[in-house]
C-alpha cells in the first residue's frame, strides 16, 4: 500500500497529463465530489487552509487529489484539505486522479494515506488506527508495517482512546502533549483525570512536573487505602472479640443450666475457629 500511495504525489499542473502506469490528471467539477467517510481528520485549521487557498489563487493546485466514481459522481480519497482550500479560493473544477477501486481498498486506502500526513492530531491518528483494525481485521503489528512505526507506538496511541470521552473531550492536542495525555491514563477515576488537567492547563505543567504531581496522587491514595484497611481490621478485631465474649457468655448459661458445656478456641492469620463442645446427657 505504501508503494502505491507514494505514486500519487507529483506536480501536475497542466489539465490532462500522461502518468506512469497509464494513469491521468482530469480536471473534475468539485460540485461533483463527495466527502470520504473515512476521513480521520476532524479539525482543519482555517489559518493554514487561508494560506492553501492563496497559494491555488498565485500559482494553482499543483498535487492532484485523488478519487473514485461511484454512482455517477466522484468520492474523494485523498487531499481533503486540497480540496476544502481550492473551493475557497473559487475553483469550480480541480485537477484529480481517478481511480477504480473497491469499497474496500478506497477506505483503506484513504486511511493509510490521511495517517502517513504529519498534521493530524494524536486522537485523530488513534482514532484512524482503530478503524483499520475494526473495518479492515488489521493487527498492530500489520498497521505497524504499513506506516513504518513500531507497534509499541501504535499500542501507545491506541491506549489514548481508553480515556473518557469527557477528558477527551476536554484536551485540546494544540496545548496539551501526547504525553500529557499518556499520563492521565495512570488515574483510573475519569474527575481526577480532569483535576489534573485542569492543573497542567493553570499552572503550565510539563510532562515531568505532571508525571511527579500524578505520582504524588498516588501515593497519597495509596496511604489512604491503608489507612482504610487499618481502620477495617481494627473493627473486624473489636467485633471478632465481641462476638467471642457473646459466646463465653452463652457458654456459662449452658454450664449453669446442668450441661458440662465446653468452647475452644484456635486462631489462625486469615480467621478464627470456635469449637463447641456439648454432651447430648446432663451430668
Amino acid at each position: 500500500m505504501g508503494e502505491k500511495l507514494s505514486r500519487l504525489w507529483f506536480t501536475a499542473p497542466a489539465e490532462k497529463q500522461s502518468l506512469d502506469q497509464g494513469q491521468t490528471v482530469n480536471e473534475i467539477p468539485i460540485s461533483e465530489i463527495e466527502p470520504n467517510p473515512f476521513q480521520p481528520r476532524k479539525i482543519f485549521a482555517p489559518e493554514q487552509l487561508a494560506e492553501l487557498s492563496e497559494s491555488i489563487k498565485n500559482y494553482g493546485l499543483l498535487q492532484p487529489v485523488l478519487v473514485r466514481r461511484i454512482n455517477g459522481r466522484y468520492q474523494l480519497i485523498s487531499g481533503e484539505r486540497r480540496l476544502r482550500a481550492s473551493m475557497l479560493a473559487g475553483l469550480e473544477k480541480i485537477p484529480a486522479i481517478v481511480r477504480e477501486l473497491s469499497d474496500r481498498e478506497a477506505a483503506e486506502m484513504a486511511l493509510v494515506e490521511n495517517l502517513s500526513r504529519e498534521d493530524l492530531n494524536y486522537f485523530e491518528e488513534a482514532e484512524g488506527y482503530l478503524r483499520l483494525i475494526k473495518d479492515f481485521s488489521l493487527t498492530q503489528e500489520e498497521i505497524a508495517k504499513r506506516m513504518g512505526k513500531s507497534q509499541p507506538t501504535i499500542a501507545n496511541k491506541l491506549r489514548l482512546l481508553t480515556l473518557a470521552p469527557n477528558v477527551r473531550f476536554a484536551i485540546d492536542p494544540a496545548k496539551i502533549t501526547e504525553r500529557h495525555a499518556r499520563s492521565l491514563l495512570k488515574l483510573k477515576d475519569p474527575e481526577q483525570q480532569l483535576a489534573v488537567l485542569e492543573k497542567i492547563y493553570k499552572d503550565g505543567l510539563n510532562v515531568r512536573q505532571t508525571d511527579k504531581y500524578i505520582e504524588q496522587l498516588l501515593l497519597l491514595e495509596e496511604e489512604l487505602k491503608k489507612k482504610n484497611r487499618h481502620l477495617r481490621m481494627n473493627k473486624a478485631f473489636r467485633d471478632m472479640k465481641i462476638f467471642i465474649n457473646t459466646i463465653n457468655s452463652a457458654i456459662e448459661e449452658i454450664r449453669l443450666a446442668g450441661l458440662n458445656a465446653e468452647m475452644k478456641e484456635q486462631e489462625y492469620d486469615e480467621y478464627v475457629e470456635v469449637v463447641i463442645t456439648l454432651p447430648k446427657k446432663v451430668s
